[in-house]
């Protein structure tokens, strides 16, 4: 089963890229659509989630509040380890499922956390790395998300840095401030012809 890791930091253009090769045919598996799903209203996470941090941690749709536990995360050192105890088995085993039905020549794997959470590269087959300067990701995800540069800059922070990804890449999709779609269509139609060939083998 021939697969690629699509990872990338926050404002990096993972979600333009994996829509690209989505557009081409390849079948998408999002890790962190599947997060979403399992923390939204009704998700199997959250009666865990209200269990191990208390009812004001679930908004009144019954989704997690993202705000709150954000702040929580970002002052209670044992918080983030604490809420992926419960949502990661979650969001793993639904991520096998998907990837075992996706069909294909191959999959696309769409993981925010790739590099931080280590065995993903036994996982996949190759990693592809959507890469961009570090300010280039501060400006968009403070126009994006309306976000100060303090609070970018903590997210940051949490995520590998920079140069581990780049370390961990087999492929490269450069989407810094000179890239157009144009430019990245052109990056993707070669990784896709290139996977394509190396799935066949």
């Amino acid at each position: 089963m021939f697969s690629i890791g699509l990872t990338g930091g926050i404002g990096s253009g993972k979600s333009t890229v994996a829509d690209m090769f989505a557009a081409r045919g390849v079948p998408l598996v999002d890790t962190d659509l599947i997060a979403h799903q399992v923390t939204a209203p009704e998700g199997v996470a959250m009666p865990l989630i209200a269990s191990e941090f208390g009812p004001e941690f679930v908004a009144a749709s019954g989704a997690l509040n993202r705000a709150r536990m954000r702040e929580l995360v970002f002052t209670d050192d044992t918080a983030q380890a604490r809420l992926e105890a419960i949502v990661h088995p979650l969001i793993r085993a639904e991520t096998e499922r998907q990837r075992h039905a996706a069909g294909g020549t191959y999959h696309i794997v769409v993981v925010p956390l790739l590099v931080e959470s280590c065995n993903w590269s036994n996982r996949v087959s190759r990693v592809l790395v959507v890469d961009c300067p570090v300010e280039t990701q501060i400006a968009r995800v403070i126009r994006r998300n309306d976000f100060s540069r303090e609070q970018v800059l903590a997210i940051i922070a949490k995520q590998a840095s920079r140069e581990a990804r780049l370390a961990a890449a087999n492929d490269i999709v450069v989407n810094d401030d000179t890239s157009t779609l144009e430019s990245l269509a052109r990056e993707v139609d070669a990784l896709h012809a290139r996977y394509l060939e190396l799935a066949s083998v």
